[in-house]
């Protein structure tokens, strides 16, 4: 059975920093790209942040988080992180882990596999 587990989320003020964390189990990620997605209530989910299965081949980042999030991954241990610097209350969100075959995708549909999800609070 795969899993997706997040971790990291929290309460956090305006300017603050998190790190999220996803494990991936239940099968072999070799090949995998994972990425990072966020849904604020009332809105759609959206993409965040997406890194291929060599980190070194690319990652890619939303404009609304260039510079402050910064995706990566550690293949031996099946993990994947999300680093968030400089915060702001647009953040605040459910964040999702999700798993595909192949390269970094923005578009949901094309991820198989995915997280429970972990809540990030940003207050102002």
């Amino acid at each position: 059975q795969v899993q997706l587990v997040e971790s990291g989320g929290g309460l956090v003020q305006a300017g603050g920093s998190l790190r999220l964390s996803c494990v991936a189990s239940g099968r072999t990620f070799s090949g995998y790209a994972m990425g990072w997605f966020r849904q604020a209530p009332g809105k759609e989910r959206e993409f965040v942040s997406g890194i291929n299965w060599s980190g070194s081949s690319g990652t890619y980042e939303a404009d609304s988080v260039k510079g402050r999030f910064t995706i990566s991954r550690d293949n031996a241990k099946n993990m994947v992180y999300l680093q968030m610097s400089n915060l702001k209350p647009e953040d605040t969100a459910v964040y999702y882990c999700a798993a595909r075959l192949g390269l970094i995708s923005t578009r949901m549909v094309q991820y198989e596999y995915w997280g429970q999800g972990t809540q990030v609070t940003v207050s102002s």
